[in-house]
């Protein structure tokens, strides 16, 4: 088998790829262990969606597919500090729609599979492992698990943060672990949340209310590893209880809607995002602390830059040279490098319990509140940009 580009990983940010050299003279390729599964009721896994990427995700023909029944805008967040801190932001103000939509994993994963799937230019191989990557000057050689070969001028690592493309390749990743665990669940509510998201910095972590919709929401608590393992093991009811009282009732008592499930967190920089013939995006690219919700938006506008750089190119070009990757590589770096520093800083601003510095960084929110264009002008950046 032969391609231009060769996907390995057919997750958000790897599916998003391939729907976006839609239309294009490429011959692409996606290897992938298995199909995704659709979820039985409410996938606790949440993401946040920046405006940005919802033009992105409609441009290449997945936002307007998904059940608008399963996401919900956010119009205004509430941020508190450890003492007495406060930061709002508000779409109204800032001459937004609004400040992110809410939806599920699973819904936009589904998509991005089923749109690919009809795609007159895309193979997709699953299931299927890769077992060995070689790449020369000429192309990109994967062996897969089977022992079938295939050939490709670029290959694509999209298949997590621990990529195995990445290691085959030997490219280095520096990672720094926080020492907690994102714990998730879902909640029914008993006050309406009014399309507003919430989050505190405790001396537990940082816990945070997405608004699903009606009188639902979802939650994300970044805890350290002990009590984000008593979180999982609590009966429903008392997760609901220690969720409640964690977020002062802010939504009232709440009722389960799914089980808790928590994933490490860690910081990973790469040494390098390309390769000739070589390419990351996504989660294989980097990974950064969840606290901004960022994660998932970064690998959307990795695809997109990436399918911008290669998916015109002259005939006589190559998608795998390194020039054409390293005009990737610059194009996204500072987004990147900005985001991993601006949530590994804040992340480790709140974690100390020094009263001080608790004063110092409380008074901070309360002073960028209190200045509407500054507080404004954070948010127009942070949407303007590619977040």
């Amino acid at each position: 088998m032969k391609f231009d580009v060769l996907i390995v990983g057919a997750g958000l940010a790897g599916a998003a790829l391939a729907a976006a050299l839609r239309g294009s003279t490429l011959k692409v390729g996606i290897v992938e262990t298995r199909p995704p599964a659709r979820p039985d009721g409410w996938d606790a896994r949440i993401y946040a969606i920046s405006p940005t990427n919802v033009d992105f995700l409609s441009a290449i023909g997945i936002w307007q597919h998904l059940d608008p029944a399963r996401m919900a805008p956010v119009y205004d967040m509430e941020i508190h500090g450890d003492a007495g801190g406060r930061l709002d932001f508000s779409a109204y103000d800032s001459g937004l729609r609004e400040l992110a939509w809410i939806l599920e994993s699973s819904l936009m994963q589904l998509e991005l599979w089923e749109t690919v799937k009809r795609q007159h230019n895309v193979t997709l191989i699953c299931p299927a492992a890769p077992a060995a990557l070689a790449i020369d000057a000429a192309a990109a050689r994967l062996t897969l698990a089977d022992g079938r070969r295939i050939e490709a001028k670029l290959v694509v690592a999209a298949d997590g943060r621990d990529s195995w493309v990445r290691q085959a390749a030997g490219i280095g990743a520096r990672n720094t672990p926080y020492d907690e665990k994102g714990v998730v669940a879902n909640f029914r509510c008993e006050k309406p949340h009014r399309n507003a998201a919430f989050q505190w910095f405790r001396p537990d972590g940082v816990l945070a209310y997405l608004p699903l919709p009606d009188r639902q929401m979802s939650m994300v608590w970044s805890a350290p590893d002990a009590l984000a393992d008593e979180l999982v093991a609590l009966p429903p009811e008392a997760l609901c209880a220690r969720v409640a009282e964690a977020g002062g009732y802010r939504l009232g008592q709440l009722e389960p809607l799914t089980p808790a499930a928590a994933f490490p967190l860690r910081l990973m920089r790469v040494e390098t995002a390309v390769r000739p013939r070589l390419a990351l995006i996504g989660d294989a690219a980097h990974a950064i602390h969840p606290l901004s919700g960022h994660g998932i938006n970064l690998g959307y506008q990795d695809a997109r830059v990436l399918a911008e750089q290669i998916k015109d190119l002259p005939a006589w070009r190559d998608p795998g040279e390194l020039p054409v990757l390293r005009a990737y590589a610059r194009a996204r770096a500072e987004e990147t490098a900005l985001l991993q520093y601006t949530t590994h800083g804040l992340n480790r601003l709140f974690k100390p319990a020094d009263p001080i510095l608790s004063g110092l960084r409380n008074i901070g929110l309360n002073l960028t509140n209190s200045v509407p264009v500054l507080r404004n002008a954070l948010v127009r950046y942070a949407i303007a940009g590619r977040f």
